[in-house]
């Protein structure tokens, strides 16, 4: 193929390609791959320009005589990241041509769904290992003592709605996230959702002995929502703040209607839950909505929490188009506000 024609070839091509010379020099270049190397790649020799030991190696075997293969490669650009995937072919004339694809969020996304199994093992793990060491002890002569058996049988009980917690959770975030780019259109009375939950969990408020003070005006509009997912957030919400909000002895729930706000297209409703106990340092706010981020990693267990509540009020707020806001200060409680558009 003469050099016009593959000039023209690739010129036409979307992602990053290189046509290498037999030598390893660079011969073309796509668009995008001058882009991404600049326009001294031309006539360059590729592993004196890109200084990746794996590519350069791959590089080797393939002018050696390999029909294909792939290495990957790291790009630094400030702060950002970039993973590259590169293919290499040769051509029945002797050329190489070299494909590149970002895969950084195929990357990211592997990474997370390992460090997923990873956490959901680990949580799993402690009560089985827990049921199980009951269940042998019962076995043996300790079940024949009554009050032992008891004993240990309300342990088991907890143990197993630790794990029931946790599955319900995971099935509730699997379901938001397969919905979640679907934006609900069914209008949803803010202030009937927040009846309806604190009528749910008052028997909780009343045990913590907390005093509720609820500033919600009638005649809020209508939001555009998903009834039972928006009880599920402001229900998530509430319960942290009677578990760790407990020893401020004060809960506040309030809505407010927001002609405007930045962020927004047009009106929104805000609502704010706070509670007045330890509060949180502000450099663990940006890490609240992780998957099992726990700051109290034992508090928040001894509490029943799976360390997933606050990740499925993201993706549910985020559903809605929402946008959840968290302040707090150490002594000084803290503040979660869901704000919704009213359209």
């Amino acid at each position: 193929m003469q050099d016009t024609a593959i000039s023209a070839l690739i010129e036409a091509l979307p992602q990053p390609v290189l046509v290498l010379e037999p030598d390893g020099f660079v011969q073309a270049a796509s668009p995008a791959a001058l882009d991404l190397f600049g326009q001294r790649i031309i006539g360059a020799q590729l592993r004196a320009h890109l200084r990746q030991p794996e590519v350069s190696a791959m590089l080797e075997r393939v002018l050696a005589g390999k029909a294909e293969d792939s290495s990957s490669f790291v790009l630094h650009s400030g702060s950002r990241e970039t993973i590259w995937r590169v293919i290499a072919r040769r051509s029945e004339a002797g050329l190489l041509v070299l494909s590149l694809s970002d895969v950084s969020d195929l990357e990211a996304a592997e990474a997370q769904r390992r460090d997923f199994v990873a956490n959901v093992s680990h949580e799993l793990r402690s009560p089985l290992t827990v049921l199980s060491g009951f269940v042998e002890t019962l076995q043996g002569p300790a079940g024949e003592d009554g009050e032992t058996r008891r004993e240990f049988l309300e342990i088991m009980a907890g143990q197993a709605a630790r794990m029931s917690g946790l599955v319900a959770d995971l099935l509730s975030l699997s379901r938001v996230e397969a919905v979640e780019k679907i934006r609900p259109r069914t209008p949803v009375a803010i202030e009937m959702v927040l009846k309806a939950t604190l009528a749910a969990l008052r028997p909780q408020i009343d045990a913590a002995a907390i005093r509720l003070e609820y500033d919600v005006p009638e005649g809020l509009p209508d939001v555009p929502g998903d009834y039972d997912q928006l009880v599920q957030v402001f229900q998530n919400l509430i319960e942290n703040g009677v578990k760790y909000g407990a020893g401020g002895g004060r809960l506040d729930v309030a809505a407010r209607h927001l002609p405007a706000l930045p962020g927004f297209d047009g009106p929104a409703i805000r609502v704010s839950i706070r509670d007045y106990g330890e509060g949180i340092d502000p450099i663990f706010i940006p890490r609240l909505t992780e998957r099992f981020y726990r700051i109290d990693k034992a508090r928040s267990r001894d509490s029943g929490g799976t360390g997933l509540g606050l990740a499925i009020v993201k993706h549910i707020l985020s559903r809605h188009r929402g946008r959840l806001i968290i302040r707090s200060s150490p002594g000084e409680g803290a503040s979660f506000d869901a704000v919704l558009p009213c359209a």
